[in-house]
C-alpha cells in the first residue's frame, strides 16, 4: 500500500509538472502565498537595501543612470535563470534515469515474484510437532529479500516524487526570474523612451535658438542706417537667447535643482561677487546707449584721456586718443579702451553736443614797455569778427537746449582777459568753435593776431620816427 501511495504521489507530481492539472498548481501557489503572509506577519518589516530607481526621472542624466542600473541588475538575474534551468535539466535527467530503473525493477518483480509465506497445503501433525519443514526454512530468506526489494522500490518512488517537487520548484524559480527580467526590460524600455524624449527636447531647444538668431539677424538687417547703432544690441540679444538655451539644455540634462529658490539666490550672489566688474560694465553699456550717452564719432574725455569714440561694444569703449584740448587736439595714433563701468561709477565729458561746440583759448604776451589796452581792444574786435557766426549759432542752440532743461543759457561771446606776469602782461582769449573747425579757426586767429601785432609794431616805429 505504501508503495502504491508513493507511486500515486509520483504520478500526481508528474501531472502537476506537465501542467495538465491546473487546479493542483493553483492550490500549491495559494498555499505558498499563505505561508509567505504568515512568515511576513511573524517577522518585523525591514527596509529595502537597494534604493528605488526612478527610471522615468526628470533629467537625462537620471534616466541614463537608471538605465545602467537596470542593465546591471538584469545580468545576474539572467545568470541565475540559466543556472536554474541547468539544474532543472540535470534533475530531469536524474528523474528519467530513476524512473527507468523503477520500471525495470517492477517488471522484474512481476516476472519473477518471490515466494512469500507458507505453502498452500496444511501441515500434518507430525510435521508440526517435529518443527518447521524444509520448504518453510527455504521461504524465510526469500521473504526477507522480497521485503527489502519493496522497501528499496518504495524509496525510489519517494525519490521520484521528491525529484518532481524539486523540478517544479526549479521551474517556478526560473519562471520568477523570467518575470523579473521581463519587468526590468520593460523599465529599461521606459527609461530609453524617456532618454529619447529628452534628446528630442534638446534638439528642439537648439533649433529654436538657431531660428531666433536667424530672425534677429534678419530683423536688424532691415533697419538700414540704424544697423550700426544696434550692432551691439543684436549681440546682447543673441547672447541672452543662447544663454537661455544653454540653461534649458542643462535643466534637461541634469534636471532642475530641488531647492530652486535657494540655489538661484546663492548662484546669483556668487556671480554678482565674482563678476561685479562685468555686470557693472554691462549695465553701463545701457547708460551709454541712452539719450545722454555716447555715439561713435563723439569727442570725449574719459578718466583724463581725450579722444574720438571709435567703438562702443558690450563691455568696453574704445577711443582714438588725441592731444590736450587746449594744445593741438590732433590724434596720437593710439587706441585707448575703457571698461563701461565708468558710466556708472565714474564720469565722462562729451564735447560733442547738439552743435559740437567747444571753447578754445589763445594766449599772447605783451612786453612791459607797451600799453596793453589798445592791443586788447584790437584783439577783441578781431576775435569777435572771426567767431561772430559761430557765437550766434551756438547761443541759439544753447537757448533751445536750455529751454528744455529750464536753465539759464550761457553767452557764447568771446572774452579777453589780462594776467600780469614777470615778463609783461598775458592776454588770454577765449572763443567758441565747432569741434571739427577748431584747428582751422585757431590758425586763422593766430594769423590775424600776428598781423595785428606786426601792424602795431610798425605803427609804433613810424610814430617814433616822426617824433624824432
Amino acid at each position: 500500500m505504501e508503495l502504491d501511495q508513493d507511486e500515486s504521489s509520483d504520478a500526481k507530481e508528474d501531472l502537476i509538472r506537465s501542467g495538465a492539472d491546473p487546479g493542483s498548481l493553483i492550490q500549491r501557489q495559494f498555499d505558498q502565498h499563505q505561508a509567505a503572509e504568515h512568515a511576513a506577519d511573524e517577522k518585523p518589516a525591514t527596509t529595502a537595501i537597494n534604493p528605488e530607481i526612478h527610471y522615468q526621472g526628470g533629467s537625462l542624466y537620471a534616466q541614463f543612470a537608471a538605465w545602467r542600473v537596470l542593465r546591471s541588475r538584469a545580468i545576474p538575474l539572467q545568470q541565475a535563470r540559466d543556472e536554474a534551468r541547468q539544474i532543472i535539466a540535470a534533475l530531469v535527467e536524474n528523474h528519467a534515469a530513476l524512473e527507468k530503473q523503477v520500471k525495470s525493477a517492477k517488471v522484474n518483480q512481476r516476472d519473477n515474484p518471490p515466494a512469500i509465506g507458507q505453502s498452500d497445503s496444511a501441515p500434518s501433525n507430525s510435521q508440526s510437532n517435529s518443527g518447521p519443514s524444509r520448504d518453510q526454512q527455504i521461504s524465510l530468506p526469500a521473504t526477507t529479500t522480497a521485503v527489502k526489494s519493496l522497501h528499496r522500490l518504495s524509496d525510489d518512488q519517494k525519490n521520484l516524487a521528491d525529484l518532481d517537487k524539486r523540478i517544479q520548484d526549479g521551474q517556478e524559480l526560473a519562471n520568477s526570474y523570467t518575470g523579473w527580467i521581463a519587468v526590468i526590460y520593460s523599465q529599461q524600455r521606459a527609461a530609453l523612451h524617456s532618454m529619447i524624449q529628452s534628446a528630442l527636447l534638446i534638439i528642439l531647444i537648439v533649433l529654436m535658438v538657431y531660428l531666433a538668431d536667424r530672425w534677429i539677424d534678419r530683423y536688424l538687417a532691415d533697419m538700414g542706417p540704424e544697423r550700426t547703432r544696434l550692432h551691439t544690441l543684436r549681440a546682447v540679444i543673441r547672447f541672452a537667447i543662447q544663454a537661455v538655451g544653454v540653461l534649458l539644455i542643462l535643466f534637461v540634462v541634469f534636471g532642475a535643482p530641488q531647492q530652486t529658490t535657494t540655489f538661484l539666490g546663492l548662484a546669483t550672489a556668487g556671480l554678482t561677487v565674482a563678476m561685479k566688474d562685468f555686470i557693472v560694465a554691462f549695465f553701463g553699456w545701457f547708460v551709454l546707449m541712452g539719450k545722454n550717452g555716447l555715439r561713435v564719432g563723439d569727442w570725449v574725455e574719459i578718466n583724463g584721456v581725450a579722444g574720438e569714440v571709435v567703438e562702443i561694444n558690450l563691455l568696453r569703449t574704445v577711443l582714438l586718443e588725441t592731444g590736450n584740448w587746449t594744445d593741438t587736439g590732433h590724434p596720437t595714433g593710439r587706441k585707448v579702451a575703457f571698461v563701461n563701468s565708468y558710466a556708472i561709477e565714474g564720469h565722462f565729458f562729451n564735447f560733442t553736443t547738439s552743435g559740437q561746440w567747444m571753447w578754445d583759448e589763445l594766449q599772447i604776451t605783451v612786453p612791459p614797455n607797451q600799453d596793453p589796452y589798445p592791443l586788447l581792444d584790437a584783439i577783441q574786435k578781431t576775435v569777435t569778427k572771426e567767431t561772430e557766426t559761430n557765437a550766434e549759432a551756438a547761443e541759439k542752440e544753447w537757448q533751445n537746449a536750455a529751454s528744455n532743461y529750464k536753465v539759464r543759457s550761457v553767452s557764447a561771446a568771446p572774452t579777453v582777459n589780462l594776467r600780469p606776469t614777470s615778463a609783461g602782461v598775458d592776454v588770454h582769449v577765449r572763443y567758441i568753435a565747432r569741434a571739427q573747425e577748431r584747428s582751422a579757426i585757431r590758425a586763422r586767429l593766430n594769423q590775424a593776431l600776428v598781423e595785428l601785432l606786426h601792424h602795431r609794431v610798425a605803427d609804433e616805429k613810424a610814430t617814433m620816427s616822426a617824433g624824432k
